[in-house]
Parts: C-alpha cells; structure tokens; sequence
C-alpha cells in the first residue's frame, strides 16, 4: 500500500513539474521581450518588430531562433534595419532561451 501512496504522489509531483515548465517560457517572455515585442509578440511600432506571425520564428530552426535570443542581434546583424534600436544580448541561462523559444515559436502564435 505504501509503495502505491508514493506513487501516487510521484506521479502527482511529475505533472506539476511539466505544467510549471510550460508557463516558465510563458514568463521568460513576459520579462525579457514583453518591453519591446508586446504583451501579446505584437510588437512595437518604431522599437521592434513583432514576433507573433514572424516568419523567422515560425519557419527557422529552434538553434536559429535560440542563437538570435543568446546572442542578440545588433549593425549588419540586424534583419530590420529600420528599427534603430540594437537587440541586446539578455543574459539568459540556456533553460530560460530554450524555454523562450518553445514559447515564442508554440503558444505564442496560437494565442488569440
């Protein structure tokens, strides 16, 4: 019975595990890119283009997508010129960008 109990609460501790990671892309974007590309990857006139729809996202691999949030994007990089502002390497840990990216290039585009 005891080793029904544990599993019972192994498997209840693994689904609340893979429900958190589903929202951490969700939250890496709403404090990392959510100032320039909107809440919704909209984006923002004159600041940045959108990433909802964005054809880079969408149709480019995961490790293109990903070099772009690592390493950022900045002079003849830049695949919008007429946005003048460079964008910044974040920082983020290898989780966090992975995370991101399955956000970016998922949930994100089916979102109303």
């Amino acid at each position: 019975m005891r080793k029904i109990v544990w599993l019972v609460a192994l498997v209840i501790s693994l689904a609340f595990a893979f429900n958190s990671m589903a929202k951490e892309g969700r939250d890496v974007y709403k404090e990392n890119c959510v100032k320039c590309h909107g809440e919704k990857g909209q984006g923002m006139k004159g600041v940045a283009p959108p990433h909802k729809g964005n054809k880079f996202i969408t149709e480019s691999s995961k490790d293109d997508v990903k070099a772009v949030v690592r390493e950022g994007r900045a002079g003849a990089a830049k695949k919008y010129p007429k946005f003048p502002l460079d964008m910044p390497k974040l920082g983020l840990s290898e989780e966090d960008i992975d995370a991101v990216v399955k956000f970016e290039q998922g949930e994100l585009q089916t979102q109303p």
